[in-house]
């Protein structure tokens, strides 16, 4: 039998790996540039790695840049692990930070996110990505058509898990409070900083983690998003 949630107003999702598989901007450009699998994969996991690193770090460090230019310094990191400084092919770079902006939704996200809207559910993004990022990769995947709200933590100046972060969504959607959202993300991390906020939080596990020995505890956790609906008692 499907866990429930109750008093729900609103389902936030984490972006980057809940919605959109993060390693689909490396597959986009595999074959083009001849990249072997397994490196590529180790180059993607590399490059999202160092992505998440630097955003804390420059939390920590009060030196705050928009995700995209995070994204950026990120793969040039993963770029000379993969194939020395300087030595990466002709115009990867370019390709794969323009498809980072096309990246594919996984399979079951269009229409978990069409039934939650069609019965009468709050919807928004809650990510680190910058506006523009989202604003084309939300356009490129059709999912901004059954979204209330794209909010960005441009807003607030600051990356996840920072509790401000986690604040913008309760005050943009006009939600009586953080237990009205039921959050969901496939980042163990950012599903305990939600919990610990005070969201109900469905921790989309997509990728085998263990559970984070932080403060917070995901309410529910799934594979996928297909049972929200359900979840959250549509």
């Amino acid at each position: 039998m499907t866990e429930r949630l109750s008093g729900i107003e609103a389902c936030v999702f984490d972006a980057y790996g809940t919605l959109f598989d993060v390693h689909s901007a490396v597959a986009q450009c595999r074959d083009r540039f001849g990249l072997e699998a397994g490196a590529a994969q180790t180059m993607s996991d590399t490059w999202r790695t160092r992505q998440l690193q630097y955003s804390w770090l420059r939390s920590l460090m009060g030196r705050h840049v928009d995700f995209w230019q995070v994204t950026g310094e990120a793969l040039d990191f993963a770029l000379d692990t993969a194939f020395g400084v300087g030595k990466a092919p002709g115009g990867l770079r370019r390709a794969l930070m323009d498809s980072y902006l096309t990246l594919h939704t996984y399979s079951e996200v269009p229409a978990v996110l069409r039934k939650l809207k069609d019965g009468g559910m709050k919807t928004a993004i809650l990510s680190n990505g910058s506006p523009m990022m989202l604003e084309k990769v939300c356009a490129s995947t059709g999912v901004d058509a059954v979204l209330d709200a794209v909010l960005s933590i441009e807003d607030v100046g600051i990356y996840k898990p920072h509790p401000s972060v986690y604040k913008l969504a309760v005050d943009r959607l006009g939600l009586s409070g953080p237990a009205a959202v039921s959050f969901q993300s496939s980042n163990a991390w950012d599903a305990a900083a939600a919990s610990a906020f005070g969201f109900k939080v469905v921790w989309c596990n997509r990728f085998g983690q263990a559970r984070e020995r932080l403060p917070g505890s995901p309410d529910i956790e799934v594979t996928s998003l297909t049972d929200l609906p359900t979840i959250v008692g549509l």
